[in-house]
Parts: structure tokens; sequence; C-alpha cells
């Protein structure tokens, strides 16, 4: 029984890996940048811009939007490879991630921070809970620009707009 409870974290630790290396960074995430033996080179944070881009020493503006953290390493690792620095190790990271916003009928409506994981009740009760006119069969998530019908359990993503709906009497 241990033996299959450890096996069942073990794969739910992978998943998870696996998703923060398949995250595409946008405009207002924060990422770290860690440049080994270079602490010029390192920042603990770096927000994107609105156009999803960020400026860095050598390289000038740098394209993140779109790319994921382990493509950023490599973008910044070749840069600096080019007349910089002798075999660079980067190491690229999210710090914070993008808000979600959910809105109508909840207790406190507004953006708020994505943390891995989330799913739409928990997103529910980040902003308060639903107010008494709240239908849990009319959800509807928003995402790159395409509404669908959502479920209590159906996961929520950085950037995110939740739309709770009254329900009918």
């Amino acid at each position: 029984m241990l033996k299959r409870a450890f096996v069942v974290v073990l794969m739910a630790l992978c998943s998870f890996a696996a998703q923060a290396q398949q995250y595409q960074l946008s405009s207002g995430d924060v990422i770290k940048i860690y440049v080994l033996g270079e602490p010029t080179l390192t920042d603990d944070e770096v927000r994107l811009n609105d156009a999803g881009t960020f400026s860095y020493p050598f390289l000038g503006n740098v394209e993140a939007q779109g790319k994921t953290p382990s493509e950023i390493e490599k973008l910044l690792t070749t840069g600096l490879s080019n007349g910089y620095l002798k075999d660079p190790k980067v190491s690229v990271s999210v710090v914070e991630y993008r808000p979600f916003f959910i809105g109508g009928e909840v207790k406190a409506p507004g953006g708020y921070p994505y943390k891995p994981g989330l799913t739409m009740d928990r997103a529910i009760a980040l902003a308060g809970g639903l107010t008494e006119r709240a239908s849990v069969k009319r959800i509807a998530i928003s995402r790159d620009g395409q509404s669908t019908p959502a479920q209590l359990s159906t996961a929520v993503e950085p950037g995110d707009t939740i739309t709770i709906d009254q329900g009918f009497f």
C-alpha cells in the first residue's frame, strides 16, 4: 500500500515538472535568470512587459512571448556564448505567474495570483465564494480568446478569465 502511494506521488510530481517545462511565458509573468558565476547577469525578478519581452545585458530585448523557460535558457546561453562568456550555465524559472481573473456572481471579483494546480472550485474560493444568485452550472472560462463552458473541476491557467453567471430560480 505504501509503495502504491509513493508511485502515485511520484507520478504527480513528474506530471507537474513536465507541465512546468511546457508552460509558455506571456506578458505579466515574472522570471528568475541565474547565470553560474556571473552575479551581474543574474536577475531575481524580471517581469515580462506588455509585448512579452524583457531587456537583458549584452543581448538587448529578448522575445519571451510563447516560449518556455527552457527555451529562454537556450536563447540566453546561445546569446552569451557569442563573444561574451565561455560555456555559460543559464537557468530560468518562473517566480510569479500572470494572474487569472474571475467575475460575475462571486463575492470578490478581480484578478488573483495563479498557483500551479489551480482548479475552478479553488479559484472561486479565492474570490470569496459564490453569491446566493450564482449557478455552478453556468460557468464560462475564456482562454486565448475562446470562451468555453467549465465545471468546478476544470483546471485554471494563468491569464484565464472566469465568469460565473446567475442561476435561474
